[in-house]
C-alpha cells in the first residue's frame, strides 16, 4: 500500500528521492540551494527552524511512508538528507549570520559541509550506525542527523586548520 500524497512529497522532498542512482546524494544536492535560500532569508535563525520543522515533518513522514513494510528506510526517503546537509551548513549560517558577510564567500565550506556529511552518511561510523540500526522512523532521520553534527565538526575543523596557517 502507497503511504498519501502529503507524506511521499515530504519523505521523498518532491520526487528528489526517486531520482537514481544515489538518492541520498540527489537529496544532500537539492538542500544546498534550500539551505542557501533560508540563510538568505532569515539568517541562521531560519536555517535552525528549518532544520527543526524538517525533522519533525520527516519523522511523520518516513512514519507513514514505512508503515507496515519490511522496509524501514526505503531509498525514496531523503528528507533526512536534507536535515543533516543543513545541520553541516550551520557553521557557515552561525559565521555568516554574526560576522554580516556573504555565506557563498565561504565557498570551500560548502563543498566541505557536502563532501563530510555524504562520507559521514555512506560509512555510517560510530553511533550513526546505531542510529541507522535501530530500525524505526526516528533512526532514519537520527543516523542523518548525527552525521550532519559530524560534518560540521569537520566543517569547523578544517576552517580552523585553513585559518590558522
Amino acid at each position: 500500500m502507497s503511504a498519501p500524497l502529503l507524506p511521499r512529497m515530504i519523505g521523498t522532498v518532491f520526487g528528489v528521492g526517486y531520482l537514481r542512482p544515489a538518492s541520498g546524494t540527489w537529496g544532500s544536492l537539492v538542500a544546498l540551494p534550500w539551505g542557501w535560500l533560508l540563510h538568505v532569508l532569515g539568517g541562521f535563525p531560519l536555517l535552525a527552524l528549518g532544520i527543526a520543522v524538517a525533522f519533525l515533518a520527516g519523522c511523520w513522514a518516513t512514519q507513514q511512508m514505512t508503515a507496515g513494510s519490511e522496509d524501514h528506510d526505503p531509498s525514496e526517503i531523503v528528507i533526512d538528507e536534507v536535515v543533516g546537509q543543513w545541520i553541516a551548513l550551520l557553521p557557515l549560517s552561525i559565521a555568516s549570520w554574526r560576522m554580516g558577510i556573504d555565506i557563498t564567500v565561504m565557498w570551500p565550506g560548502w563543498i566541505a559541509a557536502f563532501a563530510l556529511f555524504r562520507l559521514f552518511d555512506i560509512t555510517k561510523p560510530w553511533i550513526i550506525g546505531w542510529a541507522d540500526r535501530r530500525g524505526d522512523p526516528l533512526g532514519v532521520m537520527l543516523d542523518d542527523v548525527i552525521a550532519g553534527v559530524f560534518a560540521a565538526i569537520g566543517v569547523v575543523a578544517l576552517a580552523g586548520a585553513y585559518h590558522a596557517f
